[in-house]
C-alpha cells in the first residue's frame, strides 16, 4: 500500500536555492555595475539595492528567467 514518493526535484539545478541567494552570489561575482551591463535592467543600474532587486525579480518572470540562467553558467 504505501508506494516510496517519486523525486519531486527532478533536474531542477535551482531546487533549494533562494533568489536571493541567486542574486547575492551574482552580485558578488560581478558588482552591480558589470550585472546591469550583462543583465540591462534598470534595478541594476540605477541606484541599485538588493531588496529593490529582489521585489522586481519576484514580479517580472523574463527578468528573473534572465538572472537564473547566468547564475547557473556562472556555476560552470
Amino acid at each position: 500500500m504505501n508506494q516510496p514518493v517519486p523525486d519531486q526535484t527532478g533536474n531542477d539545478p535551482l531546487h533549494g536555492v533562494t533568489l536571493k541567494q541567486v542574486l547575492t552570489s551574482l552580485v558578488d561575482t560581478y558588482g552591480w555595475e558589470e550585472l546591469g551591463n550583462r543583465i540591462p535592467i534598470r534595478c541594476f543600474q540605477v541606484d541599485p539595492s538588493l531588496n529593490s532587486s529582489l521585489k522586481f525579480l519576484r514580479m517580472t518572470p523574463w527578468a528573473r528567467q534572465k538572472v537564473e540562467a547566468l547564475y547557473l553558467a556562472s556555476q560552470r
